[in-house]
């Protein structure tokens, strides 16, 4: 295996054998590698919520007929460098009454979350941080925590509004990630693994096509967790002044933006992880580098599209957006997991020739008849009458009397 065939699995060995030979046992020696692990990669996650700010501003300015960012730098790509600069000479400010314990751990619990969900990534067959059997397990618990810093943001604000914008996004929240775990019982299911690199090894044919309905509701309940639009409300600056970070400011403030962005960019890579394969390609057995291309070009193309759903979709309201998940997607997802549980049994030991397609119809059925209930709710619902259509005026014609001189008294 030549270095350009697999760079990273030689550089570990080659830094390995250089440490032992510095007199270090092998146990110093590992972890040593883990340590430097771990810092090249959230260095590496930090830096690219750089380039992801950029481009996710390049992309809604295109789609919203602007420029975007085209100032700093060709193409405006060094703009973030200089919001970065901005943001790191803001005045310091913590207000009055704020518990600063809390207050001031929330923006680290936002942004350690998401990277601590990169640790369990497989990129290649051999670049990933750690090959955990209970995956997906360590991913949910993780996620928990990212929820835990927008309460404390909340809480340590000692702000009413900043409170009810934490109770609100964190509802929101725990109830989508019902039906997402709901969705991803199936790739699991699959795979006979809660490992991340067990599913992606396990998926000779993407999960995409045994569960294309699986796969789309853990992409709309992923986007419901990052809270992007159309389930944008944990900022929801008409009702709740700008939500639970209201009170940050300067470094802190910005924090909970690059969390935000990378937030979005890792549900890209765990929807890659399980429903597209992950870093599996063509060739990927002789160039293992190549699963790294592979998994990036799908995880790119992911975050496209959740990127132009951000610039095209209007803010739905909080009772929508609660009812869609509790009565539509809670128990399509349990439609959806029972089903292809069942089938999956009564076809086992038949080929994929067979199996794709009988599950894509069973999912196209599924589809028709959650489609077919969800038109009939909303064409029987009753339209609410917010206000009488015989609205007072301001000066009722009766009242308007014409004066001897031609004007209106």
């Amino acid at each position: 295996m030549t270095f350009w065939q697999d760079p990273y699995a030689l550089a570990v060995e080659w830094l390995r054998n250089l440490l032992i030979g510095w007199g270090l046992t092998p146990q110093a020696a590992q972890t040593i590698l883990y340590l430097v692990g771990g810092v090249a990669l959230a260095a590496g996650s930090l830096v690219l919520v750089i380039f992801l700010i950029w481009v996710e501003r390049k992309l809604i300015g295109r789609v919203q007929d602007r420029l975007g960012p085209n100032r700093v730098g060709p193409w405006g790509i060094f703009q973030t460098f200089a919001d970065i600069l901005k943001i790191f000479t803001k005045e310091y400010i913590t207000p009055n009454g704020v518990d600063r314990v809390p207050y001031n751990m929330a923006p680290v619990l936002a942004v350690g979350a998401v990277i601590m969900i990169w640790a369990v990534v497989p990129f290649t067959v051999t670049l990933y941080g750690a090959d955990l059997s209970v995956g997906l397990i360590y991913v949910m618990a993780v996620g928990a925590i990212g929820e835990m810093g927008i309460i404390m943001a909340g809480w340590g604000s000692n702000n009413k509004f900043a409170l009810l914008g934490a109770f609100r996004a964190v509802a929101q929240m725990v109830s989508y990630e019902i039906p997402m775990v709901i969705a991803l019982l199936i790739p699991v299911m699959m795979a006979g693994s809660m490992s991340l690199g067990g599913i992606t090894e396990s998926q000779a044919v993407w999960n995409i096509l045994i569960a294309p309905l699986a796969a789309l509701i853990f992409f709309i309940t992923s986007v419901a967790e990052v809270g992007r639009a159309p389930f944008d409300l944990i900022e929801a600056e008409s009702e709740l002044v700008a939500g639970f970070n209201i009170e940050y400011s300067g470094l802190k403030f910005g924090f909970f933006f690059v969390g935000d962005f990378l937030h979005a960019f890792t549900i890209a890579m765990l929807f890659t992880v399980f429903f597209l394969g992950g870093w599996r390609g063509p060739f990927v057995d002789q160039v293992p580098i190549l699963g790294a291309v592979y998994f990036f070009i799908k995880t790119s193309l992911v975050y496209f599209v959740n990127i132009l759903m951000r610039a095209a979709l209007p803010r739905v309201r909080i009772d929508q957006m609660m009812d869609f998940n509790w009565k539509y997607l809670t128990p399509l997802s349990l439609a959806v997991l029972i089903t292809t549980a069942l089938a999956d049994k009564l076809m086992l030991g038949l080929s994929n020739w067979v199996r794709i397609p009988v599950f894509l119809v069973l999912n196209g059925l599924i589809f028709l008849a959650a489609s077919a209930i969800l038109n009939r709710r909303v064409i029987n619902r009753p339209r609410v009458e917010v206000a009488s259509r015989n609205r007072p005026l301001a000066r009722p014609e009766a009242a308007v009397q014409p004066e001897p001189n031609g004007g209106v008294s």
